[in-house]
């Protein structure tokens, strides 16, 4: 059974700390009731998908609690996009082939590949102190910006605490609309004291980037999301991938509804959300397809020098609560059950779950639901649907 990490949108404890871990951080969920399959559930929209991926995505939906689940496969003799399940529960509207996610935090390799950028263009080196850049920012109990990296943070070493588990994302529903700018993030955090001394240990925390975030302006002088648009998001033309504006809560296109158990327990519809807190670390928006283009390019050395890709791919181990092959610098290893080393992030926030990747050898492929996981069963359910897709 294959697991890899859960970094995106989080922190890993229960399920949620892994979908939550992408980005959430530790929160605990209860398990939503599993919605009743619509006719015709599994079929792909191209007519290519070949069985075994229309049966992976199908047993996502048969015996799990996922309404929906989209993916679309890049190998090397076949490229498809394959849906099961209902796309809106309560119009019973099919799933939109290559529609809309929040792609929680994969935003970070987003995120880090701008950093690395910028280390290439000699505006930012990885071992300097966070303070040559942000001076006087970090500061609290235990907490000195003279003694975290710029690599500690790309790489979740630098001990800083986790905001999102401060922010009583028990109850998502009541934080839906609320805006939550950068510095208020990290003000959160600082409120905490380190979690151990920079480079003492490997810990998730979504706090290092929204900090790089900071970083990116303060470097560049311009707004973290422009310089994603403009240096990632443009240059490969992701027509469908975007930063949501300030206050921007509806996805702009086709997208499968996202749902998240209530107070009762039952999935409620949780689409329209304020990512504002994910920002740097898990706002971002894409397709499976183009989430998919972006790890091929980035991997495939179109985003980076080979220095910076290098360091990237540099990766140090995560403790064993986070099964996985390693963590570099805003990007995971997952070595598949065929041997295939998948480069990927992974992101989970309310109404999303997306896992994936890509190969250097240039295949790639991302899957998307649209619940988060409640359990080990359901992270590995995740993790085994994209090991058949690319292994089958």
């Amino acid at each position: 059974m294959r697991t890899r990490p859960v970094p995106p949108t989080a922190t890993r404890t229960a399920v949620v700390g892994a979908g939550l871990a992408l980005l959430l951080g530790a929160c605990g969920v209860v398990g939503p009731t599993s919605p009743a399959e619509p006719d015709g559930a599994g079929a792909d929209a191209t007519g290519q998908a070949p069985a075994h991926a229309r049966a992976a995505l199908d047993a996502l939906i048969d015996d799990h609690v996922f309404p929906a689940a989209l993916a679309h496969v890049d190998l090397a003799d076949t490229t498809y996009d394959v849906t099961a399940g209902v796309g809106d529960l309560a119009s019973g509207a099919d799933v939109p082939v290559d529609g809309q996610v929040r792609i929680a935090s994969n935003t970070k390799t987003f995120t880090a590949t701008v950093v690395l950028q910028l280390v290439g263009e000699g505006e930012v080196a990885l071992d300097e102190p966070v303070e040559t850049y942000l001076p006087g920012l970090l500061r609290g109990d235990g907490i000195d910006g003279s003694a975290i990296t710029v690599r500690q943070l790309l790489q979740h070493t630098s001990g800083l605490p986790n905001y999102t588990l401060h922010l009583g994302l028990e109850d998502p529903f009541a934080l839906r609309d609320t805006y939550l700018p950068a510095r208020e993030l990290l003000d959160v955090a600082l409120e905490h004291p380190a979690l151990f001394a920079p480079g003492e240990r490997w810990e998730y925390s979504n706090t290092n980037y929204t900090v790089l975030g900071l970083l990116i302006e303060a470097v560049t002088g311009r707004p973290y999301a422009e310089q994603v648009t403009e240096r990632i998001i443009e240059p490969l033309a992701l027509e469908h991938t975007y930063v949501p504006l300030p206050g921007e809560r509806e996805l702009r296109e086709d997208h499968p509804r996202g749902y998240h158990p209530d107070a009762d327990g039952e999935l409620a519809d949780i689409t329209r959300i304020d990512p504002s807190w994910g920002g740097a670390a898990g706002e971002v928006v894409s397709t499976p397809g183009e989430l998919t283009a972006f790890f091929e390019a980035l991997v495939g050395g179109e985003l980076l020098e080979p220095a910076q890709l290098a360091e990237m791919q540099r990766t140090v181990e995560m403790p064993p609560e986070w099964p996985g092959d390693g963590y570099g610098l805003g990007l995971s290893l997952d070595v598949l059950s065929c041997g295939v080393e998948l480069w990927g992030h992974g992101g989970d926030i309310f109404g999303y779950s997306t896992r994936g990747g890509a190969t250097s050898e240039g295949a790639g492929v991302t899957l998307a639901v649209t619940a988060l996981p409640t359990d080990e069963d359901e992270l590995a359910a995740l993790d085994d649907a994209v090991d058949t897709l690319v292994c089958d």
